[in-house]
């Protein structure tokens, strides 16, 4: 049986605009490699004709998302915003700042 990979890994909705809602989440991807499950969603990539700099569409919607590995430095926004705060999903908190960004784990 194969299983399928996850990763924990940057969301960010751009259906509104250029700083839209954004997490970070364990996503699991397909077999090929094509599209991302997560949250109940399946998205898809886009292959280069994503605007607002996007690169994933949900499948049920179309709506555009940016969707990356995060970084270390926590610089995930491709337009830094101080007034949309990103989430971290409880399941990765630890592991996202102990291993993605290398910092103790905040209280």
């Amino acid at each position: 049986m194969n299983a399928r990979k996850t990763r924990i890994m940057y969301v960010e909705d751009k259906s509104g605009g250029l700083n839209g809602p954004a997490r970070i989440g364990r996503v699991m991807m397909s077999q090929s490699g094509q599209s991302i499950h997560y949250d109940g969603r399946t998205f898809q990539r886009l292959g280069g004709s994503g605007g607002l700099k996007s690169n994933y569409f949900d499948v049920a919607t179309g709506e555009e998302y940016w969707i990356s590995g995060p970084r270390r430095d926590g610089a995930d926004r491709l337009y830094p915003s101080s007034a949309r705060p990103i989430e971290v999903d409880a399941d990765v908190r630890d592991e996202y700042w102990r291993d993605v960004r290398g910092l103790p784990v905040p209280k």
